[in-house]
């Protein structure tokens, strides 16, 4: 059975969907640095990776700085539910990381003596460090193949790079290069 466009699209939406479910499933578990797993504790890049892992069997990398290098960059307006939102919490840039949620909420996993939880973008706190989101869902190959059929993935992927240039963003937009932090 082949999927029409609209028809992966929605998976993708569902995966997506699913990404934000199963994060909220972790709500309260105990914040702990370098936390990797619900029953050690979770810290924030922990939580993303293990959620990802969790739902999509892709294993992402360790830390919020790395995840900050791979995916698509996605304007603050243009948020969807899975997409990861960065923020600078420790004096440099993309030192914290969460799932967006929608409606102006992300899931992460705080700080020492916290909890996972959900915060609104909106506070004057996360705004003031916000330094942008990524996509992951959909547009990493290996996401793709997650959460549809290898052989539709394909056929998306075809779709894709058919597309006209101007829907696309350059490739060093695509994976950019993060400045080293002394």
């Amino acid at each position: 059975m082949r999927l029409s466009l609209a028809e992966a699209a929605t998976r993708m939406v569902d995966g997506t969907r699913e990404v934000g479910l199963f994060a909220l499933s972790l709500v309260g578990i105990d914040y702990r640095f370098g936390g990797d797993s619900p029953d050690r504790g979770l810290d924030c890049s922990g939580l993303i990776r293990y959620v990802f892992q969790h739902v999509t069997g892709v294993t992402l990398p360790r830390t919020a700085q790395e995840l900050s290098r791979i995916g698509k960059t996605v304007r603050a307006d243009d948020l969807a539910p899975g997409d990861l939102v960065f923020f600078n919490t420790r004096r440099f840039a993309f030192s914290h990381v969460g799932i967006y949620l929608g409606n102006g909420r992300f899931i992460h996993a705080p700080s020492r003596g916290g909890e996972v939880g959900v915060a609104m973008l909106s506070s004057g706190y996360w705004q003031k460090r916000y330094n942008g989101a990524r996509r992951l869902v959909g547009v990493l190959p290996a996401l793709v193949p997650a959460l549809i059929a290898p052989a539709e993935a394909r056929e998306l992927e075809a779709t894709v790079a058919s597309a006209p240039l101007e829907e696309h963003m350059p490739a060093d937009e695509i994976m950019p290069q993060a400045e080293e932090t002394p």
